[in-house]
């Protein structure tokens, strides 16, 4: 525990190698331009409104609006926004994503601390991820439920917020503590069952843990962090510094569930491949893990299409990708994804199930009117870290994102503030970005 606690203070900007600033660099890219557009959704205009009335003060801002909250307030808002939008970057092992959590947290730590300094600012984003992304690992190792990404978020965002309030190692334990005591231990597969505005717990487990860092602060006691102090999760922490997990992060190309990405990359290139049209097909079957069999639903609104397999792949063969709009109304009343979502059986299969959380395979079989039977070849989604996007990818994302919510030249005005980040000596310009006027139009 000792070690852990002196890299989550003692971690210096120039303690990172030139890999690791690159890619807290391309994950605030990433995760901000999901925040970006997902600000629009109803479930972000009901959390904003909430963190702002019910988390009072000034310390932080909720995204896009300005308004005010305490620091875990904004972090409350602004990370289940993110999540609205099932677009941000995760992790294979932790089977969620560490970002939507960590980038709200160290933005509203810097919001509310006074912290201005861009290279401390990275630092705080590479050590969000490293400790986020371990506690994650150790708590699929060490307890029998599937938890959402809050519950072990609540532990990087406490490390961030015992960092920026500069707490000494024994507020900072009792900090961490109390973040995974207080953490949402909620199941995923209920949420992945049953879709609705709960979705990941990644905001609430990032405002547990700055708030625990403010307990701490105050006095507030604690019972230990199992996932970091038992002797038997010990080396999933002992190459802190060494091995750096921001490294390892996958990007998602698409806004629906990681878990029925590879099925909808299947459908994509048998279409691209035999050229046929979707008012073709007359039947559809997916080879997949059991996790991805499990979203099975026809989806009715925007949380369920977020989690359904079968739309994921009725949206890749009618539209060629799955966007924003397609997860949104536009494509909860497009006659031909549902149709062809209707027509989609899914089949797990022990092969897949056994390479699963390190891979996650798909086999997608056709069928069309003039009697071919088409099958892929065994698919996974593209943005693995085995099989990196190049950064020009992720720009394109971005902007694509962003650019109908913010306008075309404040996108490109926030991606290069964060791009120059590791250039400049202040985040302030990147923060004013994040605030402005949206569409009153909600997906």
């Amino acid at each position: 525990m000792a070690e852990t606690l002196s890299f989550i203070l003692d971690t210096q900007y120039h303690d990172l190698p030139d890999p690791v600033v690159k890619d807290a660099v391309r994950a605030l890219v990433d995760t901000l331009g999901v925040g970006m557009c997902a600000v629009q959704t109803d479930l972000s205009k009901i959390i904003q409104n909430h963190a702002h009335t019910t988390f009072g003060g000034n310390a932080a801002q909720i995204w896009p609006s300005g308004k005010t909250a305490s620091a875990a307030g904004a972090t409350l808002a602004n990370g289940m926004t993110i999540d609205s939008l099932d677009a941000h970057d995760g992790h294979k092992l932790t089977k969620g994503h560490v970002g939507c959590g960590v980038i709200p947290a160290v933005i509203a730590m810097a919001q509310a601390e006074g912290i201005t300094d861009a290279r401390e600012f990275l630092a705080l984003v590479a050590i969000g991820y490293e400790i986020g992304t371990r506690a994650g690992i150790a708590l699929h190792r060490s307890a029998c439920d599937c938890h959402t990404s809050g519950a072990w978020i609540a532990l990087a965002a406490a490390a961030i917020g015992a960092r920026a309030l500069g707490l000494d190692r024994n507020r900072t334990r009792e900090a961490l503590g109390i973040a995974e005591y207080h953490g949402p231990r909620s199941q995923m597969m209920r949420t992945i069952d049953a879709p609705s505005m709960v979705k990941d717990g990644s905001g609430w487990g990032a405002m547990a843990g700055i708030s625990a860092a403010y307990l701490a602060r105050d006095g507030f006691t604690r019972a230990p962090a199992i996932s970091m102090e038992d002797n038997e999760l010990q080396d999933i922490w002992t190459d802190l510094g060494k091995r750096w997990y921001i490294q390892d992060q996958y990007i998602k190309l698409y806004p629906v569930c990681r878990w029925a990405q590879p099925a909808a990359e299947a459908v994509i290139a048998l279409q691209r491949l035999h050229g046929f049209e979707h008012s073709d097909i007359r039947s559809i079957k997916i080879e997949t893990f059991y996790e991805a069999r499990r979203l099975s639903a026809i989806p009715s609104n925007t949380e369920q299409a977020k989690y359904s397999l079968p739309f994921a792949v009725g949206a890749a063969l009618v539209k060629g990708t799955i966007g924003a709009d397609e997860v949104m109304e536009q494509g909860l009343t497009n006659k031909d994804i549902l149709r062809l979502a209707q027509l989609v059986e899914i089949e797990e299969t022990d092969t897949f199930n056994h390479a699963f959380p390190a891979n996650r395979y798909a086999l997608a079989s056709i069928g069309l009117s003039n009697g071919k039977n088409l099958k892929s070849e065994i698919t996974e989604a593209q943005g693995d870290p085995e099989n990196r996007l190049d950064h020009i990818i992720i720009r394109e994302k971005f902007l694509r994102l962003t650019s109908p919510v913010m306008g075309r030249v404040r996108a490109q005005n926030l991606l290069a503030s964060i791009e120059k980040l590791p250039q400049t000596e202040d985040i302030s310009e990147m923060l004013n970005q994040l605030c402005f006027k949206a569409p009153t139009k909600a997906f």
